[in-house]
């Protein structure tokens, strides 16, 4: 994700270093912020908030974790920290959906429908399920960085994990059938 080499010259006080180091890791930190709080503005103030972080914590970064894993902490953290003291209502906005062909109609509304459903589905999990959830689907961490990344037993990543994918396929099940969404 970042070079090594620039991790340390910025860490050694190389101003350029730092910021070419934030700008390359600004939409990987913007997107897992968008991931766990689904709304387009909270997810800007939790970046802006995690790029500073890292800013002024880039000293204490050591090279025993992934660089990657100390962000996501650092993201992660602030994003349920905002969540917890907000607790925002679900918005989806509307997407644009552009129709290629008539019979890719049905099939693109669908897809559209399912996507919300799947999206109200995460955010009614609780915090901690939400997190992995975000973290090994969204993001694509293995369950070791997960565990590393929210200071968590690998086991507790694995059981949280078990048990979002058991709310999501309730939640979903009821979505199918039409249940009450709210």
């Amino acid at each position: 994700m970042v070079e090594p080499g620039l991790i340390r010259a910025a860490q050694q006080g190389d101003r350029d270093a730092l910021v070419s180091l934030l700008r390359d890791i600004e939409n990987h930190v913007y997107r897992t912020a968008y991931y766990i709080l689904g709304n387009e503005q909270d997810a800007l103030d939790a970046s802006q908030e995690a790029l500073i972080r890292i800013y002024t914590k880039i000293n204490s970064y050591e090279e025993k974790a992934q660089f990657k894993t100390w962000i996501q902490r650092i993201v992660t953290n602030i994003c349920i920290d905002k969540f917890r003291r907000t607790k925002p209502a679900v918005s989806i906005e509307e997407h644009d959906m552009v129709f290629r062909e008539k019979q890719d109609v049905e099939e693109e509304v669908l897809s559209a429908y399912a996507a919300k459903d799947i999206r109200e589905a995460i955010d009614k999990l609780p915090d901690h399920h939400r997190a992995v959830v975000v973290l090994r689907y969204l993001q694509d961490f293995s369950y070791n960085e997960i565990a590393d990344s929210l200071d968590l037993p690998l086991n507790t990543v694995k059981s949280y994990l078990f048990r979002a994918r058991q709310q999501l396929q309730t939640l979903l099940h009821d979505y199918q059938k039409g249940g009450v969404r709210g």
